[in-house]
């Protein structure tokens, strides 16, 4: 049987952004076919060539963001450089951008002459306030998004100052609200006629929207969630408990028949058997009782017990994984989560898998993130530039 191709195969993704909410949101393009042009500054590309940990002076997350991009580097000064780019954009179906609202327009690539260029166009554009209201001009990085959106108000413990998650969540999540309005618009454009038009994702907003029940709650009875550590309130049990080794388990046994399941497991029949505990909000009132008895239950064996103990009795939980405990765990394997690739001197590296699975066209990474203006000569031959024309575009400064 003939392979199918990707979901994405015949799109082409121009992606004019740096660092984190742009590139994720191409990256999750190029995985399922697409093809990516990443047009980069040919002074440096990318910051995100240099961030965190770098492998012979490039960063190992660059590998993975930019993987199966192809890098064309455009000086967007030049006015060469711009005409390439109105070119590429021709003939494009989505382009991505982060830059801050204004700063496409003030090259003469606003929303108006790119439609007229290219109607069928679908334009994301990820920025910190959107490309409207009051603060649309101000920068915003994912962290800012994260604070402004309610995220880091609720985050930490109660008793310390907010904190932030481990990696850049903010970014992340308006890059896929942006991938998900991006389809949505190439679908509509299918149905409806051929016509592309503007997704605008803030990160803020974007946010703001996973922020489950806050806004009605406060709306109807005023009531402000703070931040709480690792409990969910009106949710109970579901917390992080220390076994006597000193490692870590996310129990989650708010269920009502798991937390029975879970009380006879550990020889609480007197709780399973509570009627005032047959309900959540019966266990969350008496949260601070609940969690002793489980704090105690697992602090008293090491974590291996504890697991095994849960795993019988069919109660959702989890130790506390770091990326070693990862790399050797047979769920991670099972679902082909690390993938093996070789850094440009031939270093075998692994990188994280694809996400999400698709059972008949799935996603693959095909090449890591590429060196700057990797493929140039690849793009522009495309465009019909000769070998002659881009090296004088490259002693011009343009490319």
């Amino acid at each position: 049987m003939d392979t199918l191709a990707k979901p994405l195969a015949g799109l082409k993704v121009i992606e004019l952004g740096t660092l984190i909410a742009g590139p994720f949101a191409s990256r999750l393009c190029a995985e399922f076919g697409a093809e990516v042009i990443k047009v980069e500054s040919p002074d440096g590309g990318d910051p995100l060539r240099k961030w965190r940990k770098l492998y012979e002076g490039t960063s190992l997350w660059w590998f993975v963001q930019a993987r199966n991009k192809k890098s064309l580097t455009l000086n967007l000064k030049h006015p060469d450089g711009i005409a390439i780019l109105k070119r590429l954009l021709g003939e494009a179906d989505i382009l991505i951008e982060n830059f801050r609202p204004g700063v496409l327009e003030k090259l003469g690539l606003g929303w108006d002459v790119l439609h007229a260029l290219n109607p069928r166009l679908v334009m994301l554009r990820l920025s910190g306030f959107g490309q409207s209201g009051p603060m649309k001009d101000q920068p915003g990085f994912g962290a800012v998004g994260e604070s402004m959106g309610g995220l880091r108000y609720i985050t930490g413990f109660e008793d310390r100052p907010p904190v932030r998650t481990g990696i850049s969540i903010g970014d992340s999540i308006a890059a896929l609200w942006g991938v998900i309005g991006a389809l949505m618009a190439l679908r509509h454009r299918e149905v409806n006629g051929g016509e592309g038009q503007v997704v605008d994702v803030a990160l803020y907003e974007a946010v703001f929207a996973m922020m489950e029940s806050m806004v009605p709650e406060f709306d109807v009875f005023g009531f402000i969630r703070e931040r709480t550590g690792n409990i969910m309130p009106g949710i109970t049990p579901s917390s992080i408990h220390t076994s006597a080794d000193g490692r870590h388990v996310q129990i989650g046994a708010n269920g009502d028949a798991i937390f029975k399941r879970f009380m006879l497991a550990i020889d609480r029949e007197d709780l399973a058997l509570d009627p005032t505990l047959a309900s959540n909000d019966g266990r969350d009132a008496r949260r601070d009782e609940l969690y002793g008895v489980i704090d105690r239950w697992v602090g008293s064996l090491p974590l291996d017990q504890v697991l095994a103990v849960l795993t019988r009795a069919e109660v959702p939980a989890s130790r506390i994984y770091s990326a070693e405990d990862m790399f050797t765990d047979p769920q991670f394997i099972a679902r082909e989560m690390f993938l093996q690739a070789r850094l440009p001197d031939g270093k075998p590296f692994r990188m994280p898998g694809i996400v999400p699975k698709l059972s008949a066209t799935p996603g693959s990474a095909e090449w890591v993130g590429p060196e700057l203006g990797e493929h140039n000569a690849e793009v522009l031959g495309a465009l019909g530039y000769d070998a002659a024309r881009i090296d004088a575009l490259r002693k011009e400064g343009a490319i």
